[in-house]
């Protein structure tokens, strides 16, 4: 596994503007449910479509994204996921009530769907196709570092608002530190179209997106349910989002050198048995290490399959190929978001986890076809997707 230092410094300011994005949204995400719930008199139900509205707002955007970041450019798609991410943390700061929080929740959505397209094809360009799973890996570093450190920064911030206020500034920080980083990249004349997902897309993006169905139970449940147990959620919630910053940091490189199947399988029992725990109605302690295990886990199985995606995938098309996948988790996220506050709404928030355990089993049987017990041959699909 190549060490940071091989890494150039247009690609590490790509992780820092990254950063800078995720750190914003993770100052509001853990008291998004709370002020909804609490200050703005919503109920369950609400709390599901907020953080479900996103992920519909997201999907729509990665169908546009990937296009543009293949016929326009990497940074132009990267630029725009910011400048959204800033416009939602004004908004939020708007006397709009829950229509604000809406409005803000399609402008987080549609900034990151931008941000993260842009990012990732300009980063695993940048690395090398190669490294594609520890580009992505040091990428998330830089989204989970953000959600990690978010938390945190909300905290002492105090109120909703004061998070929202720092959203906004972070994104406009992160926008200016990237109008300075340049791109070699060049349009393809066959890149940049709309068109439905190839079918060798789906059964990835299956796999991947059920392994999100959990994302939703834990932003929009886990501080409430965990209230009823030691009021451990926000410190369960950094130990998730640290977890899975140190797994990506020193472990993210393990699906360029393992066979994909091994690290998916692996990450995916790892987050059973910590959704298992959680649903549990712990302790504390057993709370936030079951949320640990939960992020740890979290860190292998996109890299396992987007890498292998990557590697199938020639230059012009990677910012497609990625959006594609990540449209999967969007539209997973979305079901889940619905899904969970219906169960929550009839059997109680453990059930929710329990939704969510289900959902990653079903995403270890699409992966069994998604990477087959033979050699991907890197070599040759290296050559392939360089063509």
């Amino acid at each position: 596994m190549a060490s940071p230092n091989e890494f150039s410094p247009r690609f590490w300011s790509l992780i820092g503007a990254t950063f800078l994005g995720f750190v914003g949204m993770g100052a509001v995400l853990p008291a998004l449910a709370p002020h909804v719930r609490h200050d703005l008199g919503g109920s369950d139900h609400t709390v599901g479509f907020v953080i479900g509205i996103y992920s519909v707002v997201a999907l729509l955007g990665r169908l546009v994204s990937g296009p543009v970041a293949d016929g326009r450019g990497r940074k132009v798609a990267f630029l725009a996921g910011l400048a959204s991410c800033t416009i939602a943390g004004g908004v939020y700061l708007l006397p709009w009530g829950l229509t604000g929080i809406w409005v803000g929740r399609c402008f987080q959505g549609l900034g990151e769907a931008c941000l993260y397209t842009g990012a990732a094809a300009w980063a695993v360009e940048l690395a090398g196709i190669e490294r594609s799973a520890q580009a992505l890996a040091y990428l998330s570093t830089g989204i989970w570092g953000g959600l990690s450190a978010g938390p945190v920064v909300g905290s002492w911030l105090g109120t909703f608002e004061h998070a929202a206020a720092f959203q906004m500034a972070a994104g406009a920080v992160g926008f200016l530190m990237l109008t300075r980083v340049p791109e070699d990249f060049v349009p393809h004349k066959d890149g940049g179209s709309l068109r439905w997902p190839s079918r060798s897309l789906l059964l990835p993006g299956l796999a991947i997106g059920l392994v999100n169905v959990h994302y939703p139970v834990i932003t929009g449940f886990l501080v409430l349910h965990l209230a009823r147990y030691g009021n451990s959620g926000r410190a369960a919630f950094t130990a998730y989002a640290g977890a899975m910053l140190c797994a990506r940091l020193f472990l993210g490189g393990l699906p360029d050198r393992v066979h994909p199947r091994v690290t998916l399988n692996f990450g995916l029992a790892a987050m059973t048995a910590g959704l298992l725990v959680l649903a549990s109605g712990p302790r504390p302690p057993i709370a936030v290490a079951g949320a640990a295990l939960l992020g740890f886990g979290l860190s292998f199985p996109f890299s396992s399959i987007a890498s292998t995606v990557m590697r199938r995938s020639p230059n012009h098309e990677r910012g497609y190929s990625v959006g594609i996948l990540t449209a999967f988790c969007d539209l997973f996220i979305g079901l889940g978001s619905f899904a969970a506050g219906g169960v929550a709404t009839a059997y109680g928030y453990p059930a929710t986890f329990w939704m969510a355990a289900a959902a990653l089993v079903a995403s270890a049987i699409a992966g069994w076809y998604v990477l087959p017990v033979e050699s991907r041959q890197i070599d040759a699909t290296v050559e392939c997707a360089n063509d």
